[in-house]
């Protein structure tokens, strides 16, 4: 019998974030990520709601206004500066860059745009201003163990290299 997803559940699932006017895939994870369902916040409620009953195997999709999620645009956080102005490092678009305010909050703006004269970034969540859809695939659902209930999500304790593959440091 598989076990379904509510409450101190671990869940793994894969997902892709889809335009709905476009159709186009926005975001798609390469590999499952995991979490513990009523513990970690990291999907929306709507999603999270949908997935309660819901065990391995099934899909389901879930749409979405992504300003209920991340508050509607904002154009004050797009700026443009000259390029010469701009460190090397960050003159590719999809480049994130980190700053943060007078008040000393973190804030990330992604590299949007460059020309040969100038670059812009902005503030904005990138689906900001989008309808979408969730399309998700649980892929397992089990009880969380006590480390990944305390953590909300998968605990790693790094690969396991046999010793004989060990080299060591000198």
């Amino acid at each position: 019998m598989n076990e379904t997803i509510q409450d101190n559940k671990y869940v793994e699932l894969s997902y892709r974030v889809i335009d709905q006017k476009s159709g186009e895939i926005l975001v798609a994870v390469e590999f499952p990520i995991g979490y513990v369902h009523g513990v970690n916040d990291i999907l929306a409620p709507a999603v999270r709601k949908e997935l309660e009953g819901k065990s391995a195997g099934d899909v389901i999709e879930v749409p979405l206004d992504c300003d209920q999620i991340y508050g509607p645009r904002d154009e004050s956080l797009v700026f443009t500066d000259r390029l010469e102005n701009v460190p090397e490092q960050y003159r590719e678009v999809g480049t994130t860059l980190h700053a943060e305010n007078e008040k000393g909050e973190a804030q990330s703006f992604i590299v949007t745009r460059i020309d040969d004269e100038t670059l812009t970034v902005d503030g904005n969540n990138p689906l900001c201003g989008r309808q979408v859809i969730f399309n998700l695939e649980i892929m397992g659902v089990r009880d969380a163990t006590e480390d990944e209930f305390e953590a909300g999500g998968p605990v790693s304790e790094g690969p396991d290299i046999p010793e004989a593959l060990t080299i060591p440091i000198q």
